[in-house]
């Protein structure tokens, strides 16, 4: 009995496959009009709008042998919202573009709206609209707006000398996880490759740490001393970060079996491991941390180098992920 074929979107027209993926995106707390028209319309009580927008290239940010349709949703969602976050604010609404070659299977592109919605709904954000297109690559292009309820924006200039350098979130998880898929070892520790198809920000923590006083605050999503070089120069400071196994000493330890297999430094992963999603930022002396920020350096003055590890220059090696450097 001959099986019949896997429908794909080349088999649906652009009204039938909408209908396939609204069912599976949530509407959200501040959406008035929900789609349908030509656009949405989203509540903006504060009166001013967070908004980041992000990219994910099949075979650059994910592998369709490595991730389903759902974890890709997931991570789109996570990413954006860490953005958002990452200004102090709390997330609003999605809007997503989705390039698809016309063999993609309608199954993958209905997974892939029920992990935007699973990513979106905890927060009480929406997805409330986007566009469809044809292209010889998967691509999803996602833009998140934000509110500030109220709140200044925590921008990356704020950091001043004297001030605390904090961290909330995981460190090199995703980073150990994408090297065990690379070095076909996947199977090794599924924590850690979860880790890398899912990230999983401390979304609440930016409003937390907005409210706590931050100075500074970004994403950390090109590893922790790309991301820091970029808080210290915006800011005209130089921050000194302690010796990343004992900052991250958690984290250090679970990534320790992975390193070992590899033959990698675990120091690596932490310092320049990309994508875990983390939050990086900055309060004053003696403010306190809301959880799960933990101490992790200090701000000096300005010096010649953006960012120190133990007061020293950092090795050559672990300088994070650039896009076109890579």
């Amino acid at each position: 009995m001959r099986v019949p074929a896997e429908p794909t979107v080349a088999d649906l027209d652009e009204q039938e496959l909408l209908a396939r993926i609204f069912p599976h995106l949530p509407v959200g707390d501040a959406t008035l009009v929900p789609p349908g028209d030509d656009a949405a319309v989203v509540a903006t009580p504060d009166g001013r709008t967070v908004v980041t927008c992000d990219v994910l290239v099949e075979d650059v940010h994910f592998r369709r042998a490595w991730s389903t349709g759902h974890q890709v949703g997931l991570r789109a969602a996570a990413q954006n919202l860490a953005d958002v976050a990452a200004m102090g604010a709390r997330p609003t609404a999605l809007v997503v573009g989705l390039v698809m070659p016309p063999t993609t299977p309608v199954a993958w592109v209905e997974a892939l709206a029920a992990g935007l919605g699973d990513g979106c709904r905890p927060h009480g954000a929406g997805v409330v609209g986007g566009d469809l297109s044809s292209g010889p690559a998967l691509m999803v292009a996602v833009t998140a707006f934000g509110d500030l309820e109220g709140r200044a924006p925590v921008l990356r200039s704020g950091a001043r000398a004297g001030d605390v350098v904090a961290h909330a979130g995981r460190r090199g998880w995703s980073a150990a996880g994408l090297a065990l898929l690379l070095a076909g070892q996947g199977g090794a520790d599924d924590a850690l490759v979860d880790a890398f198809r899912v990230p999983c920000p401390p979304l609440t923590a930016g409003v937390d740490a907005a409210r706590a006083g931050a100075t500074a605050l970004m994403d950390v999503s090109d590893g922790l001393l790309r991301d820091a070089g970029r808080l210290a120069r915006a800011s005209g400071v130089t921050l000194d970060l302690a010796d990343p196994c004992v900052a991250f000493d958690d984290d250090a330890r679970r990534l320790a079996p992975a390193a070992d297999l590899l033959g990698v430094d675990v120091r690596e992963w932490l310092l320049a491991g990309g994508e875990d999603h983390g939050l990086l930022a900055t309060f004053p002396a003696g403010a306190a941390l809301p959880a799960p920020f933990v101490p992790v350096g200090r701000v000096l003055a300005r010096a010649a180098t953006d960012v120190l590890v133990e007061g020293a220059r950092p090795a050559v090696g672990t300088s994070g992920w650039d896009h076109f450097r890579a």
